[in-house]
């Protein structure tokens, strides 16, 4: 008997019956690590709910059984469904920081688990927590179980939602998206503690990701959903070589490649240029104490030719943003200067203006970086204020351009954000920033939270875009694939400084700094197969 059976299962919006998720069967046998892949809206993430039977009250079921050790969970009442949450089905869900409780310390938060499903002393709970911890990585333990989620890096806050589910030892893991938005040498550690807690208790996984590549890694088995259906399901090395579905081989040609590098004059004055840039954050007042500031960057030098695209990698808490931030006068800097065609950029100086309007920035995240009281049209249009020249129509005739050379059209221009997905809201985005037609655009991780499909998408266009306005770009990103397609060359950062740069092509295949090499052990290079999959072969090993 499996461990896990759904049957059938369909599920529908109650209020307009429209079905999201059409007649899915899948089993899970202890022990094994099943993936579920799919684009964003598939159907992915409520067919894990259903499981545990957590859909909201807005998703309605019309048929199907989920049947966990051959009990149905749809059928238990709701105290015995409780007693399984948890204890026996764990979760982790997509994003930490909302699936933890911000008022709550960490101690308090690991220990309910075991309060309500175990009975033990209070102290052998704390003697499993500070266990727990330690395996997850985190020494302190003291100073964890007093600190609250907001302390912790992205990456240590998924470490810590492991330890909740895993300290109760659950038979079955559901792990939704538990690396997305993290670089790629913490993805890759998140995975291997997971498996390897996993492993030890012989548990088994339900895994939601749209990551192919990380699923081929760690999955013995592979489910491919579009549209609320299953299209194809088999053996993890099988799926990736032998695409049977034409919907599996349209995921796995949206990957990215690297493709033949471009010439670009380095001998010409740069649009930009960096010297000696320091920046320090002040330390945070307390009640009787200040704590320490932090040198966030420290001497950076960099430039950016005409027509080049430049990519700034590196892990979390790098400086990669920040850099960009002063770039784009967001941020102060505390020493260094920023040269804008070789002459000196300062606020009120001639030149400043032309800068200014020159330099312009996509953001990594543009639901929360569009006003949503305003229409796209004035949202697009918003960066033409400065033109006297041009009266409303004109102004609207601009924007309606602006958008279909985006790919979405003057449909939109009456629209507010909420009314559009994320890679058309990324798109309007990129539209309000070279509606000016700069020469100089910084992109800080544009695509990441986007999947496969509309990433590869707002790519292609990003590079028309490019080529066709010839602009310079410096590309923020902690996803290294993305940056082997996009990039002439690559800057790599660690704790703030500059620790390799070079071209793409050096920097990706002939690395010289160990963390560089320790970035690209953490990404497979793909290659296409003639029967339309993907082979992947993994880089060299961390030096």
């Amino acid at each position: 008997m499996s461990l896990l059976e759904i049957r059938n299962l369909t599920l529908e919006i109650a209020r307009t019956d429209l079905a999201i998720v059409k007649n899915v069967s899948l089993s899970v046998e202890p022990g094994e690590i099943v993936a579920i892949v799919g684009e964003s809206g598939s159907g992915k993430t409520q067919v894990a709910r259903a499981v545990m039977a957590l859909n909201h009250r807005a998703i309605r079921r019309r048929a199907g059984q989920s049947l966990f050790r051959g009990q149905d969970i749809f059928a238990l009442p709701d105290r015995e469904k409780r007693a399984i949450r948890g204890s026996q089905i764990g979760m982790v869900f997509q994003e930490p920081m909302t699936s933890l409780n911000p008022s709550l310390t960490i101690g308090r938060q690991l220990l309910e688990g075991l309060e309500l499903h175990r009975k033990l002393t209070q102290q052998e709970r704390l003697a499993k927590v500070a266990e727990m911890l330690r395996r997850v990585g985190i020494q302190d333990v003291d100073h964890a179980m007093r600190a609250y989620p907001h302390e912790f890096s992205g990456g240590m806050r998924q470490r810590i939602m492991l330890a909740s589910v895993m300290l109760l030892e659950p038979a079955l893991l559901i792990a939704d998206e538990p690396t997305t938005a993290l670089d790629a040498v913490i993805q890759r550690d998140v995975m291997e503690l997971m498996v390897e807690l996993t492993r030890s208790a012989n548990t088994a996984v339900l895994l939601i990701s749209h990551d192919l590549p990380m699923v081929a890694r760690y999955a013995d088995r592979i489910l491919v959903m579009r549209s609320g259906e299953i299209v194809e399901e088999g053996a993890a090395s099988d799926i990736l070589a032998r695409p049977q579905h034409e919907y599996t081989r349209k995921l796995l040609a949206a990957l990215s490649w690297r493709g033949p590098a471009r010439a670009v004059d380095m001998q010409q004055t740069p649009v930009i240029a960096v010297e000696g840039l320091v920046v320090d954050y002040g330390g945070q007042q307390r009640l009787f104490s200040r704590s320490q500031s932090k040198r966030a960057l420290k001497g950076i030098d960099i430039s950016v030719q005409p027509n080049e695209i430049v990519a700034v990698v590196g892990g979390s808490g790098s400086g990669k943003t920040t850099l960009g931030n002063v770039i784009a006068g967001l941020v102060p800097a505390t020493s260094g200067r920023l040269l804008y065609d070789g002459k000196p950029v300062l606020p009120g100086a001639s030149g400043y203006a032309d800068w200014r309007a020159n330099s312009q920035m996509v953001f990594q995240d543009p639901y929360s970086s569009l006003d949503p009281r305003m229409k796209i049209e004035a949202l697009v249009g918003e960066a033409l204020r400065h033109e006297k020249r041009i009266n409303r129509q004109q102004k609207r005739e601009r924007v309606a351009a602006m958008l279909t050379e985006v790919g979405l059209g003057e449909q939109f221009l009456d629209r507010f954000p909420h009314e559009l997905s994320g890679g058309q809201r990324q798109r309007v985005a990129i539209a309000r920033a070279l509606i000016c037609n700069p020469r100089f655009l910084i992109a800080d991780e544009p695509v990441s939270a986007l999947d496969v499909t509309v990433r590869a998408q707002v790519l292609d266009l990003f590079a028309a875009l490019q080529k066709r306005y010839g602009f310079s770009c410096l590309f923020i990103s902690h996803d290294l694939g993305v940056v082997e397609q996009v990039a002439d060359r690559v800057i790599v950062m660690q704790h703030g400084e500059i620790v390799e740069q070079g071209s793409r092509d050096d920097v990706f295949d002939r690395p010289q700094h160990a963390y560089t090499r320790k970035l690209l052990s953490a990404i497979p290079a793909l290659a296409p197969t003639a029967g339309g999959g993907i082979e992947m072969r993994w880089r060299q090993a961390a030096g």
